[in-house]
């Protein structure tokens, strides 16, 4: 068994049950409200926007012995730049002011998911940011373009109000194919238990996120 698949059967209960989350079946099912997507890629926008600073502060901490690694992830940030700008336009297709969701505050689930990867690569394994990278890019794959697709016939939004969702869902299903190539190089024990045990983190803390959208759904309705 490679170490990817093992990760997968690791952290398979802790994906089962992010994906359970009632916001992602409604949207599945097409029982979403605008208001819900909207407070999706505002949090969206908080954690991408933190996505090549994370890449680059793991660059920098990765040891001599992983150089081919920090090679990997300077492809990592090459394809996520700018990434924030795409969830930004999206926004704007769905009537929400552009500097008015730059310069909103994240809800507490996304600061804590954010805080947590960076305290990840400073204070714990820098691999274990790895772990993110596959609940992220994993969870786009397989939700992102069929969420799309359903939201977008059930709120009648115009296509470029689906930006973000559609290019993940198709560009990542390349990303996963690099992960698991670039995953499967990991030899060292310790290196392999950091992946798990922040894969599993992340599935709750971005679950979390999820978990908490309708939260916040009533001010960026009157945002919109």
């Amino acid at each position: 068994m490679t170490f990817h698949q093992q990760l997968l059967q690791a952290t398979e209960a802790e994906r089962a049950s992010m994906i359970a989350t009632p916001i992602i079946q409604d949207a599945l099912q097409g029982n979403i409200q605008r208001a819900d997507y909207i407070a999706f890629l505002t949090q969206a926008y908080h954690h991408v926007r933190h996505t090549v600073p994370l890449l680059m502060a793991c660059g920098s901490r990765l040891p001599a012995r992983l150089e081919w690694l920090r090679t990997a992830v300077a492809e990592y940030i090459e394809e996520e730049l700018g990434h924030q700008e795409w969830v930004l336009d999206d926004l704007v297709a769905c009537g929400v002011d552009r500097q008015q969701a730059a310069a909103s505050q994240p809800a507490m689930a996304t600061e804590l998911m954010v805080a947590y990867a960076y305290d990840t690569i400073a204070r714990r394994n820098p691999v274990g940011f790895f772990g993110m990278v596959l609940v992220l890019e994993g969870t786009s794959v397989a939700l992102a373009t069929r969420a799309a697709q359903t939201i977008e016939t059930s709120l009648g939004l115009p296509r470029n109000a689906f930006s973000y969702l559609l290019s993940h869902g198709d560009l990542d299903v390349g990303h996963v194919d690099f992960y698991e190539n670039l995953i499967n190089q990991l030899e060292d024990p310790d290196d392999q238990q950091a992946v798990i045990h922040a894969a599993k983190c992340f599935y709750k803390l971005y679950g979390d996120i999820f978990r908490s959208l309708r939260q916040t759904d009533a001010w960026l309705a009157e945002a919109a």
